[in-house]
């Protein structure tokens, strides 16, 4: 079965690891994987350009089936083993609602944190202003306090739709994750620090956790005053 999947990745991107976490959830180790190197362009080569045309990672493959985007990669996965390893849907209305709704919410925070984190690789020296980058950091400030919101309503020990580890939690950790490496305050955000806490040790993280974040585990300070 997993024999049949091949995974092209990057160490490091939340996309990718889902995709990753998801695979561990629904036990189907023993994928094909590849990992290539964003440094050296290789997400452009040509073997990820015959699967992907946009060039991106993760690109998936399951027998003759694509599957590109990480969540529709996750849903897929979902949706065709859903009797096999954990079931990442809940069943009761209430949970699954709020599964949807904080997966979908997850695409907001993790595109408000990358918009601090590449401000300077993506935006030329002569176009950057440090009002712009005041402003990409209120709005993740803004965003930051939703999530520390809807933490502090559900309670201790509990993932993001509930009791249960869901999608919302394979979608969303990675980005968690992220905030964290880059400096974010769990005093600052004890909620969210909390949530990781709980989470980074569960047998599906911990197996695909990025390889160079293990060897190098001390991240950066970006987001150090947000």
């Amino acid at each position: 079965m997993a024999q049949d999947m091949t995974l092209l990745w990057g160490t490091g991107s939340p996309p990718c690891w889902r995709v990753m976490i998801a695979l561990e959830e629904k036990n189907l180790q023993g994928y094909n994987q590849k990992l290539l190197s964003f440094d050296n362009n290789e997400h452009k080569s040509q073997e990820v350009l015959d699967l992907n045309p946009r060039g991106q990672l993760p690109t998936f493959k399951h027998g003759d089936i694509i599957v590109n985007e990480s969540y529709a990669a996750c849903f897929y996965l979902e949706s065709q083993f859903k009797s096999q390893g954990n079931k990442l849907i809940p069943d009761g209305q209430t949970e699954q609602a709020l599964m949807y709704q904080r997966m979908f919410e997850g695409l907001t925070i993790y595109e408000k944190l990358y918009a601090i984190i590449y401000y300077e690789w993506f935006i030329p020296e002569g176009e950057r202003h440090d009002s712009a980058l005041t402003r990409r950091k209120e709005a993740l400030t803004t965003e930051l306090k939703l999530w520390e919101g809807y933490l502090q309503k559900l309670g201790s020990n509990t993932c993001l739709a509930g009791p249960s580890f869901s999608l919302a939690d394979v979608t969303v950790f990675p980005t968690v994750v992220s905030l964290f490496r880059f400096g974010l305050s769990a005093e600052r955000y004890p909620n969210l620090g909390a949530y990781y806490a709980l989470l980074k040790g569960r047998p599906s993280i911990k197996a695909s956790w990025p390889p160079d974040w293990l060897k190098n585990p001390k991240g950066q300070d970006t987001l150090k005053d947000i």
